[in-house]
């Protein structure tokens, strides 16, 4: 009879040890699931278990420590974010006015009877001054599209609005001599995109083609909404084009741009949940631009 008590015992302590691993992994599940949803969202609430096992229960408590300190953490930068996005902004705004009066100074000074090195220095302060307005419109730029989320799709055909694109640097492609070589598909590519978005992401990608260009522009579209840009530059390297998209970057031959042209255009294109990247391969550069 003996072990038949002893046989009956270890059976409920067998369900009992089952029974309370079940809880167990009930009760790390939950954490689990909780600790996820609050990673990914903006809340005050904090995990909560219905498990009674008081490891899991404590667990649950540092747990909850370390989500009070990350949120106030997560809130502590982004208000700091905010007041910096908010300062560039309002700088670049205060900074065009007096800019823009110094570039019509300069204007009426150049048209006075001026030595040759006076026209010389005058003509170096105007290159610089229009180069720190120029930075000063891409920060403006940079920082509104920063802050703005909202776009507004419309049904867009990707040929017509590369063809737009590209005549609207017709002057300046002559003035470099540059042919550009255009492949579009036979039928329409439609995308739902912003219009003023997209025309902003042509202009950035094919003004900085034009300007380091070393003599040609290829534009080619597939029906798939791949767009491959494609010039020589026979003095970039792959490192350097590996890094066109970084904020304020340039390459040595573009010491007077303002770095952020390219930058700007990966920040549109990833609100249009597309992809942009860069290639150097021999002597030409290629910006392929999925939409």
């Amino acid at each position: 009879m003996f072990p038949w008590v002893l046989c009956g015992a270890l059976t409920i302590l067998v369900l009992l040890l089952v029974i309370k691993i079940l809880f167990l992994k009930k009760g790390i599940h939950d954490v689990c699931a909780s600790f996820g949803e609050h990673l990914s969202s903006d809340t005050n609430t904090l995990i909560f278990v219905s498990s009674g096992d008081r490891e899991i229960k404590k667990l649950a408590a540092q747990i909850n420590v370390q989500l009070r300190q990350l949120r106030k953490e997560r809130l502590r930068f982004q208000n700091g974010d905010r007041e910096l996005k908010e300062a560039v902004t309002n700088i670049s705004h205060d900074l065009r006015t007096p800019l823009t009066a110094i570039c019509g100074y300069l204007d009426l000074l150049k048209r006075e009877q001026q030595s040759e090195t006076a026209q010389r220095y005058l003509d170096r302060i105007e290159e610089r001054t229009g180069a720190m307005k120029s930075l000063t419109e891409e920060l403006f730029c940079y920082s509104v599209i920063r802050t703005e989320k909202d776009l507004n799709p419309e049904k867009l055909n990707l040929c017509r609005e590369l063809e737009d694109a590209l005549v609207s640097f017709y002057g300046a492609m002559q003035e470099k001599g540059i042919v550009p070589q255009i492949s579009l598909p036979q039928e329409p590519v439609w995308r739902m995109l912003d219009r003023a978005v997209l025309n902003r992401i042509f202009s950035n990608i094919i003004h900085n083609a034009v300007k380091y260009s070393d003599g040609d522009l290829t534009a080619a579209l597939t029906a798939e909404g791949c767009i491959t840009f494609s010039n020589r530059a026979k003095d970039l390297t792959s490192v350097e084009a590996g890094r066109l998209f970084d904020r304020f970057y340039t390459v040595e031959s573009g010491r007077t741009s303002t770095g952020l042209g390219l930058s700007i255009a990966k920040l549109l294109t990833e609100k249009c949940s597309g992809q942009i990247t860069a290639e150097y391969h021999g002597d030409r550069l290629y910006i392929k631009l999925q939409l």
